[in-house]
């Protein structure tokens, strides 16, 4: 008996592989549409934006003064003309590409920032913003790039907060006890790469599921330096100094480039010392025999054991390193910025976990990690600036902003994101 088969037409056949529409993207952007509406419907006054931090740049540009509801319309009307291209796009399932979200996500934020300025006594400067958001992007920035490292060799380095902490602790510690800040910059990923030995110990050596050790490992970290926080440091004060820190370092010329001198060349080392990293670890990873060996050991390790690549020790000394990492983002919470700190409680205050949504937002690439960050923390920037344009300004609603951007940005953004196909994997030879 014998059976015909019908070839079907090449039309039907390309419509049953197409793939299904998704909607997260011009959700996203009509709810920045929807925000941008209900600033302008709540304006009132003129808002005054500064470029200049002081009298003393070499570059003065004027205040720009707007009509406060005016500017309100037309932001929403650019967040709405995104959630169209959006719209289409998705419908012809379609990407929408970075710049729609770039423009969607300016609008949106110089919405509320005219919306709490409008009719408000003072300015928003935007460079003082800036900065704040850089410095608020910095340690955000070291812990996304110190999950980079250690998920691409395939150890889940959950422990990104606690080595935050641990960090920001010893570095104080230690440079207030020697009257050195450079020290307590050593002793800084020091501390961090000690917390990343005990992943790499139970996570690698024993094969424990590396969230569980991570999570332990947050909880170890927290109630130990709230341990020494409340004994050592608070019977001898003088070794939880604020005064010891590192100052600024202005770079001659680009410093006094107008909006982005003041803010990305009249930094500390470790800022500058963090661009390096970030460069460096982008050719590495990409561009070296060492990154290629680091990420056959996260995405086939049984391949890159075949070739002679040690994968639990590429493994171990990845981990390490993004332990130290980590730690010298701690660092900068109380050392590593011109304004010092002294250490207090929980001081990482969920940081090593929005540090990982902006690794996983970035999709595992240093740089893309960097953009993340930079967002979260200017996200945070505006929030702490918002208040001080209008002392009626909703606080709890503020305050939640950061959080806010994490989940819409994760959830949103993300995509078809895929991680090391073998993190969290344990490896038998």
């Amino acid at each position: 008996m014998s059976t015909t088969v019908v070839a079907r037409p090449a039309e039907t056949q390309a419509d049953d592989v197409l793939s299904k529409i998704s909607w997260k993207m011009p959700i996203t952007y009509f709810i920045a549409t929807v925000v941008g509406v209900l600033t302008a419907l709540n304006s009132h006054g003129d808002a005054t934006y500064k470029f200049t931090l002081s009298r003393s740049d070499r570059f003065q540009i004027p205040d720009w003064h707007v009509n406060a509801v005016m500017f309100c319309w037309i932001l929403a009307a650019v967040a709405f003309l995104v959630f169209l291209y959006s719209l289409y796009r998705a419908i012809n399932r379609k990407p929408v590409g970075a710049v729609p979200a770039v423009l969607a996500g300016i609008s949106v934020v110089l919405a509320l920032l005219t919306w709490q300025g409008g009719g408000a006594m003072g300015n928003i400067t935007l460079t003082a913003t800036l900065a704040s958001a850089l410095a608020l992007s910095t340690p955000l920035i070291f812990g996304s790039l110190s999950g980079v490292v250690s998920e691409h060799s395939g150890v889940v380095n959950i422990a990104i907060e606690g080595q935050l902490l641990t960090g920001a602790f010893a570095g104080v510690l230690v440079a207030s006890a020697s009257g050195s800040v450079w020290l307590g910059l050593i002793a800084a990923p020091l501390a961090g790469a000690l917390l990343s030995t005990l992943l790499a110990l139970f996570a690698v050596k024993y094969n424990v599921d590396h969230i569980i050790v991570g999570v332990v490992l947050n909880t170890l970290a927290l109630g130990l330096t709230t341990f020494f926080f409340s004994t050592v440091l608070s019977s001898h004060p003088n070794l939880n100094s604020s005064a010891v820190n590192l100052p600024n370092v202005k770079i001659p010329v680009l410093g006094d480039i107008p909006v982005i001198g003041p803010v990305l060349f009249n930094q500390t080392v470790l800022t500058y010392f963090m661009y390096l990293v970030i460069i460096v670890l982008t050719i590495y990873l990409y561009r070296s025999r060492w990154g290629l060996r680091l990420r056959a050991c996260g995405e086939h390790p049984h391949a890159a054991d075949t070739v002679g690549i040690n994968v639990q020790r590429t493994r171990v000394h990845a981990t390490l390193l993004s332990g130290a990492l980590a730690g010298l983002g701690g660092a900068y919470f109380t050392i590593g910025a011109s304004i010092g700190h002294s250490f207090n409680n929980n001081m990482s205050a969920g940081n090593g976990y929005i540090a990982l949504a902006a690794m996983i937002l970035g999709k595992w690439h240093p740089l893309g990690a960097v953009g993340a960050a930079v967002m979260f923390g200017f996200a945070k920037a505006v929030a702490i600036m918002m208040p001080s344009l209008n002392m009626n300004a909703p606080s709890n609603l503020i305050n939640m902003i950061p959080y806010v951007v994490t989940v819409l940005a994760v959830a949103g953004f993300v995509g078809r994101s895929r991680p090391p196909a073998s993190e969290n994997v344990p490896y038998y030879k």
